[in-house]
């Protein structure tokens, strides 16, 4: 698998609020040292139309637009297909799981991505893509 890597909006949330888990775990600390590895490597940092949908709920064009301003120079933007929303639209139903995180891990398999997350969700899609916690790729 290529190195490219496709971050939950989970993780953008937890480096930009610096935000810490139920143990005080460092997960803004563990997102950014995994972000610096990325860019440090020139690896390539997927952003999908999903990524920006969910990221504006909780903030401005501006706030998202300097998230990722650091990481321009290796961000690789790919849009989701009509088939591949039908594909999880299909197995969100069929498995009751939100429809994003569902087209997340459809949008890594189909692109061969590592998807990057710590929603609990993504253990019951272990079967369309694998998926990995920041602190276990550092």
């Amino acid at each position: 698998m290529e190195n490219k890597y496709y971050l939950d909006t989970s993780i953008w949330m937890d480096v930009y609020e610096d935000r810490r888990g139920y143990n005080n775990e460092p997960l803004g600390d563990y997102g950014l040292k995994f972000l610096a590895l990325i860019q440090a490597k020139k690896f390539k940092l997927i952003i999908t139309d999903l990524i920006i949908k969910e990221l504006q709920n909780y903030y401005s064009v501006a706030e998202i637009n300097g998230m990722m301003k650091p990481f321009e120079q290796i961000i690789v933007k790919i849009i989701g297909t009509k088939k591949q929303g039908d594909e999880a639209i299909k197995i969100a139903n069929e498995r009751k799981l939100p429809y994003g995180d569902v087209l997340h891990s459809i949008l890594a398999r189909d692109h061969k991505l590592i998807l990057v997350t710590r929603d609990k969700h993504f253990k019951e899609l272990q079967d369309i893509s694998k998926s990995y916690k920041p602190e276990e790729l550092i």
